[in-house]
C-alpha cells in the first residue's frame, strides 16, 4: 500500500489517498498544534509523497486551520490536484443557536465562511460534523443537494452520526434520485471499535466509504504516554486530561492501557513503532477507505506514513483483535457464532455475496 495508490470514496468517482492529512493541528490557537511554518512543512511532505486528501473544519483552531490549508494549496498551485474536505455544525457565535447546527441557514453561513478562509470557490467534500438531534434528515439532504447543484460543493458526507441517520439519508436520496452521501467520518481505533456493531455494515450496504478519525486515540496508541506520567508531557492528551471532554476522559482505563502495553510489546518484536502498527490495523480493517492522521511535527508525519510500508501478520492481528474486542451487548449477542449455530441447527451456512 502506498500513499499514491488511490481508492474511490464510497460509491463515487472521487479518488483519495489511503491516509488523509488531518489539519486540526494546523494553528496554535488551542494551546497545542503547529505554527504556520511547521504546518506548511507537514503539508509539503504529505503532498510530495503523493497524498491528495486533506481534512479540516470551520472551527479548527478558530479558523486558522482552514486559512493555512487554503494558503498552502494556493501557493503550490494544487487546487485541481487536492481533495479539500471541511465541515459544518458547531456554533460560531455563542448565544446564537442559528450560527450552529445542521439547519439550512447555518449550513449556508458556515460554507460561505469556509470558502473565504480556504480561498476557493468550491469544496470537494463537505462533511456534516455531528448530528444535532433536531434538524430533519430531509432538510440536510436537500440543502446539501442544492449546494452540489450550485457548484459550491462536489460531494458530501456525514461525521459522528447514528447508523440509522446515515441509512435514512441514503435511502431517501435513493428513492428520490438525489445526490447521495459518499463518506462517513467516525472515530475508530484499537481503543474505540464501537462502529463495528452497525456503522461498518451499514456503510458497506449503502455504498459509503469510512474515514476514521483519531486512529491513534489522541496519541495514546503511540506509546509515548505512561500511566503515571500523563501530566508531564506536552502533548494533547496531557493538556486535555481532567477537562471533562468525553472524547479524552474515556481513554484512561485499565483496558486501554493493556492494549497500549500490547502494542509496545509487538513494536519491539517486529521493529515497527506502536503508532505504525495501530495505524496499519485501522487502515487495513474492513470498510476503511482513508484513515485521517494528524501531526504537529514532521517526524510524526513521517512515522505515520511508515504505516503503509508493511502488513501486520494474521497472528499479530488476531492478538490485537482479541485484546481490543468489544464486549458482547444486546442485541449484537444474537448475531454471534453460538447464536447463529442455534438458529441454523448447527449446520454450516454461508450467505450469498
Amino acid at each position: 500500500m502506498k500513499l499514491n495508490q488511490y481508492t474511490t470514496l464510497g460509491r463515487s468517482g472521487l479518488k483519495v489517498s489511503p491516509l488523509c492529512l488531518g489539519a486540526m493541528t494546523f494553528g496554535e490557537d488551542w494551546g497545542w498544534g503547529s505554527s504556520e511554518e511547521t504546518a506548511r512543512t507537514i503539508f509539503d511532505a504529505y503532498v510530495d509523497k503523493g497524498g491528495n486528501f486533506i481534512d479540516t473544519a470551520d472551527g479548527y483552531t478558530n479558523g486558522k486551520s482552514e486559512e493555512f490549508v487554503g494558503k498552502f494549496v494556493k501557493d503550490r498551485k494544487l487546487r485541481d490536484q487536492m481533495i479539500i474536505a471541511t465541515k459544518f455544525t458547531f456554533c460560531a457565535q455563542p448565544g446564537n443557536p442559528n450560527a450552529g447546527g445542521n439547519g439550512r441557514k447555518n449550513i449556508y453561513r458556515a460554507l460561505e465562511g469556509s470558502l473565504k478562509r480556504l480561498n476557493t470557490d468550491y469544496i470537494d467534500l463537505y462533511w456534516l460534523h455531528a448530528w444535532d438531534m433536531f434538524t430533519p434528515v430531509e432538510e440536510v439532504l436537500l440543502t446539501l443537494n442544492d449546494l452540489v447543484k450550485e457548484g459550491k460543493i462536489r460531494y458530501f458526507g456525514l461525521s459522528d452520526v447514528p447508523a440509522w441517520y446515515l441509512a435514512k439519508m441514503q435511502t431517501i436520496a435513493d428513492l428520490k434520485a438525489m445526490h447521495k452521501l459518499i463518506g462517513l467520518q467516525v472515530e475508530y481505533s484499537l481503543l474505540e471499535r464501537t462502529i463495528e456493531n452497525e456503522h461498518v455494515s451499514a456503510c458497506k450496504e449503502l455504498g459509503v466509504g469510512i474515514c476514521p478519525w483519531s486512529p491513534l486515540a489522541s496519541g495514546m496508541l503511540t506509546g509515548k504516554y505512561k500511566r503515571d506520567k500523563l501530566e508531564s508531557g506536552n502533548g494533547r492528551m496531557s493538556k486535555m486530561k481532567d477537562t471533562g471532554n468525553p472524547s479524552f476522559e474515556k481513554l484512561f482505563t485499565e483496558r486501554n492501557w493493556k492494549i497500549v502495553d500490547k502494542l509496545v510489546s509487538l513494536s519491539k518484536e517486529i521493529g515497527r513503532t506502536p503508532a505504525q502498527i495501530a495505524l496499519n490495523w485501522v487502515a487495513t480493517s474492513p470498510g476503511i477507505t482513508s484513515t485521517i492522521i494528524g501531526a504537529t511535527k514532521l517526524p510524526q508525519l513521517e512515522d505515520n506514513l511508515g504505516a503503509l510500508n508493511f502488513m501486520i501478520s494474521k497472528e499479530h492481528r488476531d492478538e490485537l483483535d482479541e485484546i481490543s474486542g468489544l464486549e458482547p451487548t444486546h442485541p449484537y449477542v444474537f448475531f454471534s457464532v453460538p447464536m447463529q449455530a442455534m438458529i441454523n441447527g448447527n449446520a454450516k451456512v454461508k450467505g450469498w455475496s
